[in-house]
């Protein structure tokens, strides 16, 4: 039987193959490979997929359905769709690029689901960007998401009313996942993790918005991949009266203070930072903060990393990957 992966060249769809490929299934990668960023850190992440014999990969994009549909076969088991365009900022210069990958993408995936007979769970990415400039923490897959202050996050919480919308009609077992600012190995260079530590190296000076008071709940990467295959794992129910669909948060559970991720980072470079500070940029919130109250009860979700240990880890990948 096999699993699909929707953005294995991807950040998080790269480890999640991994993880999956170490436990013995067999995986199908899927990504456009575009270039919202530097395509050979993309290239560099499939080099070691396409290397493991149980690893099949389709260059195409989950937005075109005539694409798509080629992928449907009986032994699909699960779909793990995290192919999305990233980025809050991003849509002021190129918003139709989100209406493709994130809403069209969606329906897509959920149109090939449908045609796949042995197919036992469909899991998404979502993002905690859902919940706009909510001011209650933390964020509770209960509190209302209807305020986006994004078209990313307007994207990602259409996406979950589209997940919604057909488990309901079709009875998909299906379950979206709010990834909370996730840093780690072979990381985004558009995330801070990233951008901060390339900045370091290079002495130039990083950029910290509303002045540095920002905080976010950051979350490691293998800490973020055993929650997806948990969940992968645990399908939901059909309940009969209501959608075989549910949200859950997949967050540290731990709110960081940017100026402290800043210091963890020059600790691990050996260095300090040049810092410029700048107002707060349209489409940014203040604080994220994950409850992951439903995630520990029903998978077993128990995030382990603080940035203490994370962002050193992430440091040593830089300099190997980077020769720094």
């Amino acid at each position: 039987m096999a699993i699909i992966v929707t953005g294995a060249a991807g950040f998080i769809g790269f480890h999640v193959a991994i993880s999956l490929l170490a436990r013995g299934e067999r995986v199908i990668g899927v990504d456009n490979v575009n270039n919202y960023y530097d395509v050979r850190l993309k290239e560099a992440r499939l080099a070691k997929l396409t290397a493991h014999p149980d690893f099949a990969f389709h260059r195409l994009d989950i937005a075109r359905w005539e694409q798509v549909q080629g992928l449907a076969a009986a032994d699909v088991t699960g779909i793990v769709h995290l192919a999305a365009q990233a980025g809050v900022r991003y849509p002021r210069t190129n918003p139709f690029a989100y209406g493709e990958a994130n809403v069209m993408g969606q329906i897509a995936m959920i149109e090939l689901a449908r045609r796949c007979a042995a197919l036992r769970h469909f899991v998404y990415a979502s993002s905690s960007s859902v919940y706009g400039g909510n001011t209650k923490h933390p964020f509770s897959v209960t509190d209302p998401v209807d305020r986006p202050v994004s078209l990313y996050a307007a994207t990602k919480r259409a996406c979950e009313l589209i997940a919604e919308c057909n488990s309901h009609l079709y009875r998909l077992p299906m379950t979206g996942l709010r990834f909370f600012t996730v840093y780690g190995p072979w990381g985004r260079p558009d995330m801070a993790a990233f951008i901060f530590t390339k900045a370091i190296f290079e002495g130039r000076p990083i950029t910290l918005f509303n002045r540095g008071d920002l905080k976010r709940d950051f979350t490691y990467i293998d800490d973020i991949v055993a929650g997806t295959i948990a969940t992968l794992d645990h399908p939901p129910a059909d309940p009969g009266d209501r959608s075989p669909h549910r949200v859950f948060n997949l967050g540290n559970h731990r709110t960081e203070e940017l100026r402290r991720f800043v210091q963890v980072l020059e600790e691990a470079c050996g260095r300090k930072a040049m810092v410029e500070l700048a107002p707060m940029q349209p489409g940014d919130v203040y604080e994220t903060y994950a409850d992951i109250t439903e995630s520990q009860e029903i998978l077993g979700f128990q995030p382990a990393t603080r940035i203490d240990q994370g962002l050193p880890r992430f440091v040593a990948w830089y300099r190997d990957y980077h020769g720094v």
